[in-house]
């Protein structure tokens, strides 16, 4: 049977906007593709990257690339020959569960071999911002058993203490996004230890990340950047103590579920983090958040809209997502 493969861009406005140390955003655009093969379409949707070279357009080019290898009944299990790692991979991978998925009557985490999930707790995300503003988004976001808190700039010392000041019984992430360096590095973790938090994600930029091999780690380190593909892992070893496994980084649930294997088997903390997407996006990573230490799939919850249906969320609980949606 012929299969039809569709991509469309869908662009969802972020509340407030939203900054990290490498810029300021204020939507989120993302590609979906839809996989019909004339009686069921399965959908998944992926959120290009400018720091990993992608664009709306290269993404819509890559995935229609193989338009004619998808309707000739491409597998999935082939599909990483087909397209590399990445954002394009991502949307069709998704698209080929969901699709599956319809077409069996089961649902995705039957497919993959896994328990029925359960909700989980998810991260709340604060932008980087003055130490005033972000204590005053921690003061409003205080009820949330987890936050992640973006730094990246000069200061940062200030800002994780109006953060913990503000929200003293949250645990905490910081997720420096590349931004620190070799000369405030052993500053920046000894108050990020003082102040009582969790995990510091990707302090350093992964081109220049040695220095983690070098110092103590008073809390654990996560690889983001540094991190896409179990191809990866033996070279986090010695720098980093845990993986940030993303969809749009692997290329997909098919890669993220052989990451999260490789990185147990290698010892490392897991954690499922998200680009800034809707609840189409989220819902294969909430599977792969099951054996995760840290969860961080709170894109729709930083949108003015989102899909409909969507996620459920309920407090700092994600939960898994119903059929209707995916999978």
């Amino acid at each position: 049977m012929t299969r039809t493969l569709t991509t469309a861009t869908d662009i969802f406005p972020i509340s407030g906007g939203f900054t990290i140390s490498r810029g300021t955003r204020t939507d989120a655009k993302v590609v979906t593709a839809t996989i019909s093969d004339g009686t069921h379409t399965g959908w998944g949707e992926c959120v290009p990257y400018a720091r990993y070279d992608e664009t709306v357009e290269s993404v819509i080019a890559q995935i229609e690339s193989i338009a004619g290898l998808v309707a000739d009944g491409l597998p999935r299990a082939d599909l990483a020959g087909a397209l590399p790692a990445g954002a394009a991979r991502n949307a069709v991978d998704c698209a080929l569960w969901d699709l599956e998925a319809k077409a069996t009557g089961k649902r995705a985490f039957e497919l993959a071999g896994l328990p029925a999930p359960e909700p989980r707790v998810t991260a709340y995300t604060l932008s980087l911002g003055t130490p005033q503003s972000m204590g005053e988004a921690a003061r409003k976001a205080s009820h949330r058993e987890l936050l992640k808190v973006k730094l990246g700039g000069e200061g940062d010392d200030a800002r994780i203490r109006a953060v913990r000041e503000n929200a003293p019984n949250s645990r905490l992430i910081i997720d420096a996004n590349e931004g620190w360096n070799d000369d405030n590095l052993v500053a920046n973790m000894a108050a990020c230890a003082e102040m009582g938090v969790s995990l510091i994600e990707q302090p350093l930029p992964a081109n220049a990340d040695g220095k983690l091999a070098e110092v103590p780690h008073p809390l654990p380190i996560c690889a983001d950047e540094s991190a896409h593909t179990s191809a990866d892992l033996s070279a986090l070893v010695g720098k980093y103590d845990a993986v940030n496994i993303k969809l749009d980084k692997t290329g997909g649930l098919t890669e993220a579920l052989v990451l999260a294997d490789a990185a147990e088997a290698a010892g490392m903390t897991i954690m499922v983090g998200c680009m800034i997407g809707s609840s189409l996006a989220m819902a294969p990573a909430v599977l792969v958040a099951q054996r995760a230490a840290f969860t961080d799939l709170d894109g729709p919850l930083l949108l003015d809209t989102d899909r409909d249906p969507g996620l459920r969320y309920k407090g700092s609980l994600v939960y898994p997502s119903d059929a209707a949606l995916w999978g």
